[in-house]
């Protein structure tokens, strides 16, 4: 729970909000959401974090895996954690500067992925297997 609830008071940090804009927003109690990042509550019904997914700005699968509603096969793990580290190298780049230096946003990991081609194809560096597709 509290894993769950760290990760939800994150996305909330990333996107600048409050506990009030989020209840406003989402519709959910901020006193509820409140206790959910402090790790005393269980992960919310999966129609809340629907409506979480749509503030924070995030697949809605994601926080359904994080709460543990859906499974994350190991396959899938595999290829986010690829793109994930391919995107990490990219803004780590001192000489490459096309739309890489976002701040406060959390990108989905389909964006990750495009910065990270739009690098391979610029650079001519490959950074992902070719043909990796990454499950939404």
């Amino acid at each position: 729970m509290e894993q769950f609830g760290s990760y939800l008071r994150r996305l909330r940090k990333e996107k600048g909000l409050t506990l009030k804009q989020v209840e406003k927003a989402a519709k959910v109690s901020n006193a509820y959401i409140s206790l959910v990042e402090r790790g005393r509550r269980n992960p919310p019904h999966p129609d809340i974090l629907t409506r979480l997914a749509k503030v924070y700005e995030v697949p809605q699968r994601d926080l359904l895996v994080a709460a543990g509603y859906l499974e994350d096969d190991s396959s899938e793990r595999l290829e986010r954690a690829q793109v994930e580290q391919a995107y990490q190298h990219v803004i780590r780049d001192p000489h490459y500067r096309h739309g890489t230096r976002l701040k406060g946003s959390h990108l989905s990991l389909e964006a990750k992925r495009f910065i990270v081609e739009l690098y391979e194809s610029t650079t001519g560096r490959r950074l992902l297997a070719t043909g990796q597709k990454v499950a939404s």
